[in-house]
């Protein structure tokens, strides 16, 4: 089982009409947490995901996708709104986004609450996105992975940051470093990188991130430049995967994460010590699929990640 943590919200897509100055507003599912969790299902892996879902329309529409993906919802549903994500999408297909998630469903995470909806048979809990920046929930969210990690059970974290949310710049890292010390596996995009570690450049960059944590499999993904690995065994390089067309590149990073964490799963290392163990030419597959997974969600669009026969096909 893996156990997934952080926001979940409304991606709103603002589109022009077609001939027409009329403005037309898209909702779909989303938060990089959540698409993790749908990812994982729709791969044919158990996954749980624990966040507060609301009891409004989004909120219904958050529930249908997941349970849709063969997604088990841990936690009750709340009274508080869902959190909303204005998207806009440049000419490369980037995405740009402005969030509205102040006293919203996804925020009401409570210790006991959380200790409840944790399944018994977890191997993997996984968090990262919104859920770390700043509030109560932040720090929920880092004292569980922190009781994880003691109790040996498997811990994955993806911070996917925002700048633009980051209000308390010295407070957050604080709580990021404290968490990439203590992972099993860290998933870092070249830009979170930069923003860890700024005025650097990216190699150097990455050696004080690699000094400073203990993962058993470090990720760095790098966009169109594919992505490189590192484990005890050393590192390797992919390159991105081909594409037929990229529509948008909405929640590649988090169908790469959600694939590797199924390859943990799929290949029996999910355990520190057996993850520690794996060799080049695992890391390198790991990755492969990974990437893979990651354009095939490029191909759609929004965050719409593949099957398991899609991918295998």
């Amino acid at each position: 089982m893996i156990a997934v943590g952080g926001e979940n919200l409304i991606d709103l897509f603002a589109r022009c009409k077609a001939g027409s100055d009329d403005l037309e507003l898209v909702a779909v599912p989303g938060g990089g947490p959540f698409n993790v969790a749908t990812a994982i299902g729709r791969l044919g892996h158990e996954v749980s995901y624990l966040t507060p879902i609301s009891s409004d329309i989004f909120g219904d529409i958050l529930r249908a996708r997941l349970l849709q993906s063969n997604v088990s919802i841990a936690s009750a549903r709340v009274q508080n709104p869902s959190s909303l994500a204005v998207v806009s999408i440049d000419s490369k297909g980037t995405p740009s986004y402005r969030f509205y998630r102040d006293g919203t469903a996804e925020r009401q995470v409570r210790p006991s609450s959380l200790a409840s909806a944790i399944p018994r048979d977890t191997k993997i809990f996984h968090v990262g996105g919104l859920a770390l920046i700043d509030g109560e929930d932040a720090e929920v969210w880092k004292q569980r992975f922190e009781l994880c990690n003691a109790k040996n059970i498997l811990t994955s974290l993806d911070p996917n940051i925002r700048p633009a949310l980051v209000s308390n710049r010295e407070q957050y890292v604080r709580r990021l470093r404290k968490l990439i010390k203590i992972a099993d596996i860290l998933k870092l995009s070249d830009e979170d990188l930069k923003w860890l570690y700024p005025n650097q450049p990216l190699e150097k960059a990455l050696a004080n991130c690699r000094a400073n944590c203990n993962a058993a499999m470090l990720i760095l993904t790098l966009g169109a430049d594919g992505a490189r690995g590192f484990v005890a065994a050393g590192d390797v390089s992919i390159p991105a995967a081909k594409t037929h067309q990229i529509i948008d590149t909405v929640g590649a990073g988090d169908t790469f994460m959600a694939s590797i964490l199924g390859w943990v799963i799929e290949t029996g290392c999910s355990n520190p010590d057996s993850l520690r163990k794996i060799d080049i030419n695992s890391l390198k597959l790991s990755l492969t699929l990974a990437a893979k997974a990651a354009a095939m969600n490029c191909e759609q669009s929004g965050c719409n990640p593949p099957w398991r026969h899609q991918l295998d096909h």
